[in-house]
């Protein structure tokens, strides 16, 4: 970098090894700075800035601008410290002795970057206003970028609210806030088993579908609650609009998952069934086993969809509908004493409705229902009406199993746990 460039940039550590060798050397500040290609005054002002005390307890420590115990003229004047001096190394016999050191120089500048970063870049009542705003959307269960998106006016990325609590500036603790899952890698295994109910209706022939068809599929798998309770009701994932819908199912049998299906498509009308359900990918669990029943019509002629597994143990080939049932989750949480075979069709709505209502950052900041209602009006209204969902607005949202105990007692019914 020239001499005219460099007159603007930030002194670096090399400026500063340049600047200590000078005046090592005995070297005048315009000789130095005409080196490093800086003015005068800039070396002038980085040496009084940053010298220390050489000897005694203050050792290391930083000069005041102006220090009453200077009595060397070298120390009131240029070149400022002891540097140079024919007595640096050994002793003069004064005791206020001062030295300009690059390391310690360098240290110093960065501890003043480091420090300048601190702390909120906000008025106090605009975080006051902010902490108000925030604290309620994150009691009910909202994660920081659906708070943010709901809140542009607030000007904050999602990572503010937690950076800020992790420093411990408002009465919220890091763990308040919905947390991020991690994945631990996983050891290898043997090469995936296919499954047991034929080539034509594996992973890989649902992988040969052309890319519409996949996108276009049904992710189901079933929601598990405490271990013995009857009801598992399964969860139906939309691929295209990440919908989650779960229906209720009193044994986890093949005739009662066929028989909530066709309570489905009696409905929504084998037209629309057929749009939102046509391919079906599944894991290999007995409730999904009777292909026939889950895929034949009430309203007879064709089959009303054609139904995928996937390879043995290998839930990860319906990764999406995995991950989503962590918005079930939230409601419906494990080790919290919630039994499946309380719920009634109403539970399902009301949660179903909440998790369906949250903003999504891959959405665009829509809802899967807002979505799905943007991408297939009929089929949006025709799924509220026949499963009692509902468009939630963000200020009423509440994912946690408090907002589920509140609507049951509402109904004169004991809390799930």
């Amino acid at each position: 970098m020239d001499g005219e460039n460099r007159a603007y940039a930030r002194i670096d550590k090399a400026d500063r090894e340049a600047i200590q060798n000078g005046l090592d050397k005995r070297k005048g500040c315009r000789e130095i700075a005409r080196s490093i290609g800086r003015s005068p005054a800039t070396v002038t002002e980085e040496v009084r800035k940053h010298r220390t005390w050489k000897d005694g307890e203050r050792r290391g420590e930083t000069v005041p601008d102006e220090p009453e115990e200077a009595s060397c003229m070298r120390l009131k004047k240029r070149p400022w410290t002891c540097n140079g001096c024919m007595a640096y190394k050994k002793s003069c016999g004064r005791r206020q002795r001062m030295e300009y050191k690059a390391s310690l120089a360098q240290a110093a500048s960065e501890r003043v970057r480091s420090e300048s970063r601190r702390g909120i870049n906000r008025r106090e009542e605009d975080f006051e206003k902010i902490v108000f705003a925030i604290r309620s959307d994150v009691l009910d269960g909202k994660s920081p970028e659906q708070i943010c998106m709901a809140n542009p006016h607030l000007d904050l990325a999602p990572s503010t609210p937690c950076r800020w609590a992790e420093r411990g500036c408002f009465s919220m603790s890091p763990t308040g806030f919905r947390r991020k899952v991690g994945y631990k890698p996983r050891a290898r295994h043997a090469a995936p088993k296919i499954t047991s109910h034929g080539a034509d209706r594996s992973y890989a022939a649902f992988c040969a579908l052309a890319e519409a068809e996949r996108a276009g599929a049904c992710e189901t798998g079933a929601v598990i609650g405490r271990t013995h309770d009857a009801q598992r009701p399964p969860a139906l994932y939309l691929r295209p609009c990440k919908v989650q819908l779960a229906l209720l199912l009193p044994k986890k049998t093949s005739s009662a998952v066929a028989a909530a299906l066709d309570m489905l498509e009696r409905s929504l009308g084998k037209r629309v069934f057929k749009r939102l359900f046509g391919i079906i990918l599944t894991d290999n669990g007995t409730e999904f086993s009777d292909i026939s029943a889950i895929e034949a019509s009430i309203f007879g002629e064709d089959a009303r969809c054609k139904v995928y597994y996937c390879d043995v143990r290998q839930s990860q080939q319906k990764g999406a509908c995995e991950r989503n049932h962590v918005e079930l989750r939230k409601m419906l949480p494990k080790r919290r004493g919630v039994s499946f075979d309380n719920l009634d069709r109403c539970d399902c709505a009301f949660v179903t409705s909440h998790v369906n209502s949250q903003p999504r950052p891959s959405l665009m900041g829509l809802s899967p229902l807002q979505m799905l209602r943007a991408a297939d009006p009929e089929a949006c209204e025709a799924l509220e009406e026949a499963l009692g969902i509902e468009e939630v607005p963000f200020g009423e949202l509440a994912l946690t199993l408090g907002a589920v105990n509140s609507q049951r007692e509402e109904r004169g019914l004991d809390p799930l746990a």
